[in-house]
C-alpha cells in the first residue's frame, strides 16, 4: 500500500550516483534476512492496525512558479487491511492542480484494495542492496527496487528501510506505467513515520509533466495526526 510520504522535493538521481564511503558499507547483508523481515513488519499487530482518518494538504506548483497554483486538501479513511477512501474537502487555484491530485489519490486508494499486486515485497519485485546509511539519526538499509512487470501501481526507483524495526521509511521512484493519460515522467517520494503508534504515510512530493501543459511540482504533508474513525465509516 505505498502509493503514496517534511516535503523533500525529488530530483530524479541516478540509483549508484552516491557511492559507499568505507568497506563497512561496500559488504553486502543478509539480503533474504532483511526482506523476509521486512514483508513480516508490513503485516502488523492488530493494536497497529486501527482504522484511522488523515486529513492531507498538497499545494501544486506550475513550471517555476515560487507560489502554488492549487492548493488541494484530503480527507483520507484507512481501514485495515485494505479498504482506503479519500474526499476532497477543499480546492482552490488552477483546476489542474485538483486533476492531478485526484489522480494520485486514485492510485494510491487501488494500491490499498490491491495490496497483494502493490506490495513492496518478493513477488512484485527484484531488488539490489546499495549502502547503508543513516536517515537522519536513524540507520537504513538502503535498496534499488525493480518491479517485475510493468503496473501502474509498481513503481522503479529505491526504498530505505529501517535497521531495527525493518519497515519502510521512504519510497522514491517512478511508476513502472503512467497512473493517468495526462501525466508523464512523474517522479515521486513518500516517507513513512509511526505517528500515535501507527505506522502511516505522512509526505508526498513529486514532479510531473502534464500532457499540453507542462511541469507541476506537488507537495502532500498530513496536516492533523490520525484520528480514530467515526462508527460508520468503519
Amino acid at each position: 500500500m505505498f502509493w503514496f510520504a517534511v516535503p523533500v522535493l525529488l530530483a530524479a538521481l541516478p540509483l549508484w550516483s552516491q557511492a559507499p564511503s568505507s568497506p563497512a558499507q561496500i559488504k553486502s547483508p543478509d539480503l533474504d534476512s532483511i526482506l523476509q523481515h521486512m514483508e513480516d513488519a508490513e503485516h502488523p499487530a492488530p493494536a497497529q492496525s486501527r482504522p484511522y482518518r488523515v486529513t492531507r494538504e498538497y499545494k501544486v506548483f506550475m513550471g517555476a512558479d515560487q507560489q502554488p497554483t492549487s492548493d488541494v486538501t484530503a480527507q483520507i479513511d484507512f481501514v485495515p487491511p485494505a479498504t482506503e477512501t479519500f474526499t476532497i474537502t477543499h480546492s482552490t487555484g488552477n483546476p489542474w492542480g485538483e486533476k492531478i491530485i485526484r489522480d494520485l489519490l486514485i492510485s494510491e486508494t487501488a494500491s490499498a484494495r490491491q495490496v497483494d499486486s502493490s506490495a513492496i515485497n518478493r513477488s512484485n519485485y527484484d531488488f539490489v542492496f546499495v549502502r547503508q546509511q543513516n536517515f537522519g539519526e536513524v540507520p537504513e538499509y538502503n535498496f534499488a527496487i525493480f518491479p517485475k512487470r510493468r503496473d501502474r501501481l509498481l513503481l522503479r526507483g529505491q526504498i530505505w528501510v529501517d535497521k531495527s524495526t525493518f519497515r519502510i521509511r521512504q519510497i522514491q521512484g517512478v511508476p513502472a506505467e503512467s497512473p493517468s493519460f495526462w501525466l508523464s515522467n512523474l517522479n515521486i517520494t513518500f516517507q513513512y513515520a509511526e505517528v500515535a503508534g501507527q505506522w502511516i504515510l505522512v509526505t508526498v512530493d513529486g514532479l510531473a509533466k502534464v500532457r499540453f501543459l507542462g511541469q507541476f511540482t506537488l507537495t502532500g504533508l498530513n496536516i492533523q495526526p490520525p484520528e480514530p474513525l467515526p462508527p460508520q465509516a468503519n
